[in-house]
């Protein structure tokens, strides 16, 4: 099964019409996007974009031979041009099958949000799943056979609906998932494909042809990850960000609770507020049996907060007993979790404050936590697949 992309944006496209932002004032050339429509195998047109027989031209490929257009939501973007000698554009009711004389079988998907999505299987079998902006699929764990093998859906706009299509089986490793519906909310460039590679999915400019099955482009997602930044860097929020799309998620707090600490109950608070309501959380600083058990992603947050209570647990605050064994004692430990994170076999995030690059601590304990929170990332990140450094809540890229 063919299919070609007219469009990959938003309904009001990309950039939007008079909007000063940055991300449009840079979306030009290939990363100029009109509307989000489909064009599968000539035959069967999901959604319109803005004059579409262009579009299609443009890509190689001609309108005359669609034979059914079906339409995912309403339209309240630009105008949309409607060649004669096309079929009446309509909606299939939710859970009903329509059959196209070009041999696609088309099965309407509820959702959890005004629209429609469609499950198109192929002549030879091939499935493909297209949800509308901003849209979940509702009620599908019941309807699941085997996983798709091409989704497409608002993955920037909506984590989470890619995380219950995960959760219920519909979208597997194998399954080459499609951005589509791109707004200026999306960061541009190479930050837009980091950010897509990160939950498994990846976007495609305006007029590419894919071919529903093809397994070689499904990005690899990294088993492995330390975000590292300085405070308020955004890199707690980064570190979500990666595994928002994944159900059944693990958030480990290394902090604790401070009685009678305001301030930090707000913090607390604000990053349970952020997370999505499928995640889990557990209050441990012992990671390595967590690391070592089987299960879902974990992440971690944070490595500096982990590092404290391990200084604490070996009295590496003072002077004497950081000299008398301490020294040995923290040494271990921090080998016994690095250990782990070499051997897991989970998906892991880990957060850590990035240190010692300007004031030196005016004490011999403050100065020695610096120093062995930068051994402790160093040998973190050397087990990492992926390594990002956060500045100003920009991710750069380290590994």
């Amino acid at each position: 099964m063919e299919l070609t992309l007219l469009g990959t944006g938003a309904p009001d496209g990309l950039p939007r019409p008079g909007c000063p932002c940055a991300a449009c004032a840079t979306a030009v050339g290939d990363a100029a996007r009109a509307a989000t429509a489909l064009l599968v195998d000539g035959a069967l047109l999901l959604d319109l974009t803005p004059g579409p027989a262009f579009a299609a031209a443009r890509a190689g490929h001609s309108i005359a031979g669609v034979r059914q257009v079906l339409l995912s939501h309403p339209h309240d973007g630009p105008a949309v041009e409607f060649p004669a000698g096309l079929p009446a554009p309509g909606r299939v009711p939710d859970g009903r099958e329509l059959a196209v004389i070009s041999g696609h079988r088309v099965r309407a998907v509820a959702l959890d949000s005004p629209g429609t999505g469609y499950e198109v299987v192929g002549p030879e079998g091939e499935r493909l799943l297209y949800l509308p902006p901003g849209a979940a699929a509702a009620g599908l764990a019941d309807g699941v056979r085997d996983p798709y093998d091409m989704v497409l859906l608002d993955v920037v706009g909506r984590p989470d609906a890619l995380a219950r299509l995960r959760a219920a089986g519909a979208v597997a490793a194998t399954t080459d998932v499609i951005a589509v519906h791109l707004d200026h909310e999306a960061p541009p460039g190479g930050e837009l494909r980091r950010r897509l590679a990160a939950a498994g999915a990846r976007a495609v400019p305006d007029g590419t042809t894919l071919l529903v099955g093809e397994y070689h482009a499904v990005p690899d997602l990294p088993r492995r990850t330390l975000v590292l930044g300085g405070a308020r860097s955004g890199k707690s929020v980064e570190a979500e960000r990666r595994l928002e799309a994944f159900p059944d998620v693990l958030y480990v707090a290394t902090g604790g609770a401070r009685d009678g600490d305001q301030e930090w109950a707000e913090r607390v608070s604000t990053h349970r507020e952020r997370r999505p309501a499928s995640w889990r959380t557990a209050e441990t600083c012992d990671l390595p049996p967590l690391l070592a058990a089987e299960g879902p992603p974990l992440l971690i947050d944070c490595l500096s907060l982990w590092l404290t209570d391990a200084m604490d647990s070996v009295g590496a605050w003072s002077d004497a007993t950081w000299a008398e064994g301490g020294a040995k004692a923290l040494r271990e430990r921090v080998d016994e979790l690095v250990a782990a994170v070499r051997a897991t076999r989970r998906t892991v995030v880990a957060v850590s404050n990035e240190v010692g690059s300007g004031v030196v601590p005016a004490t011999p304990a403050g100065r020695r936590f610096r120093d062995e929170l930068g051994r402790l990332n160093a040998g973190v990140a050397a087990e990492c697949e992926h390594v990002l450094l956060v500045v100003a809540g920009q991710a750069v890229a380290l590994r």
